[in-house]
Order: structure tokens, then C-alpha cells, then sequence
């Protein structure tokens, strides 16, 4: 052994909530069969080791906690699965920042005014900034009109949060997305007391026509 070198042993990982680690007295125990049983914890530990699984708590708020008898792998995999689909439908709102000089027209306007549309309606944020160097500092006022001139070709899409804002060198504006009207109709509820449409009957191709 290497005098003054520490040896650090990695202890086993306890798994919580599972099998001898749940503290709670009594669990409401769900075994592969369907049947459910109240009963005391060390009492469904071995009815699930007997089976040849574990016990996990999977309702631990519960009265008495729920725990259900299942393989342990098995489990963690059906855990992460959800957590990684739930993480698929979460969407996070970046703020997308386009950088202007106070003279920015033509074809570098349109082209970043493209890229503000399509980060507006993938649901960010847009925080437009002119640039001031030099001297240019001193016509502040056509930075202004630059940004709420943006902002206005962007109704529609997006709205404007508060007024331009002058930091140092640099004026800016933050534009959120809004909702399109069919965004809008999508997420408005039925009216009360609105008729519901009437219903198509089928036809029956096995009725002959009548006969007069």
C-alpha cells in the first residue's frame, strides 16, 4: 500500500422506496394478478420476492401508500420512457436575439424579419437590438423607428412588450408570439346551449330501394 494515498471504497447504491427500504408500516400492495391487498410492508416484501419481483412504492402520498409488485428494471425503464415523452411535449421558450445597425434595410431587414416569423411561431421570444458605433449613438431617434418599425411588420405574429430600450450602445425591444386566429378558435370552447350537428344516419347497403 502507497503511504498517504487514501483508498475510497463506492458503497452499494440503496434504492428508495423499494423492497426493505419502504418505512411506511402497512402498503396497499398490487400484485401481476390484479388482486390488491392491504397489508403490512415486510409481509408484501416477501409475497413479492416469492414471485420473484420487487416491491416499489408508487403512490407514497396515498392512504395507506400504494406499492406494486413488478421487476425493478423494468420499472426505471417505464420511468425514463415517461420522462423523456414528457420532455418531447415541453416546449421551452428561448428568446431569439436579431441584431440590426441603424441603417439595416433591403434585403437584410426582410431576411431577418423571416427568421423573426419563424421563431414566433415555433413559440420564442424575439429581442430585436440596433447596434450604435461611433457617432452613431447620436441618432438614438432612428434606431427607435427602426425597432417599432419591425415590430409593426410583425403584428400578426407577434406583439410588442413595452417600449424600445436604450442600454449603453444599444437599443432594444422584445416582441412575444401571439395567437393566430385559428390558434385561437382551436382553444375556444363550445359556446353554451350551441347546437351539436346533426348526425349523418348510415346508409345500409343491404336495403333495397322502395318501390312505388
Amino acid at each position: 500500500m502507497i503511504p498517504g494515498r487514501h483508498i475510497h471504497f463506492r458503497r452499494p447504491r440503496i434504492r428508495e422506496n423499494v423492497n426493505e427500504a419502504i418505512r411506511a408500516r402497512e402498503v396497499r400492495a398490487v400484485f401481476p394478478d390484479g388482486s390488491v391487498e392491504i397489508m403490512p410492508t415486510p409481509a408484501a416484501v416477501r409475497r413479492a420476492q416469492e414471485l420473484g419481483l420487487d416491491l416499489i412504492l408508487i403512490a407514497p402520498t396515498a392512504e395507506p401508500p400504494v406499492a406494486k409488485a413488478m421487476d425493478y428494471g423494468q420499472w426505471q425503464y417505464e420511468q425514463k420512457k415517461k420522462q423523456h415523452e414528457a420532455k418531447k411535449k415541453q416546449h421551452v421558450i428561448q428568446v431569439k436575439e436579431l441584431k440590426f445597425r441603424p441603417n439595416t434595410k433591403g434585403h437584410d431587414y426582410d431576411f431577418k424579419k423571416n427568421h423573426a416569423i419563424r421563431f414566433l411561431q415555433e413559440g420564442n421570444r424575439v429581442k430585436a437590438v440596433v447596434q450604435f458605433r461611433g457617432r452613431e449613438i447620436a441618432h438614438v431617434d432612428l434606431g427607435k423607428k427602426l425597432l417599432l418599425r419591425f415590430a409593426g411588420d410583425l403584428a400578426g405574429h407577434g406583439a410588442i412588450e413595452g417600449q424600445p430600450r436604450l442600454e449603453g450602445r444599444n437599443i432594444h425591444v422584445i416582441i412575444s408570439p401571439v395567437k393566430t386566429t385559428k390558434e385561437k378558435e382551436k382553444s375556444k370552447p363550445p359556446a353554451a346551449g350551441s347546437p351539436a350537428p346533426p348526425a349523418t344516419p348510415p346508409s345500409d347497403p343491404q336495403t333495397p330501394p322502395a318501390v312505388s
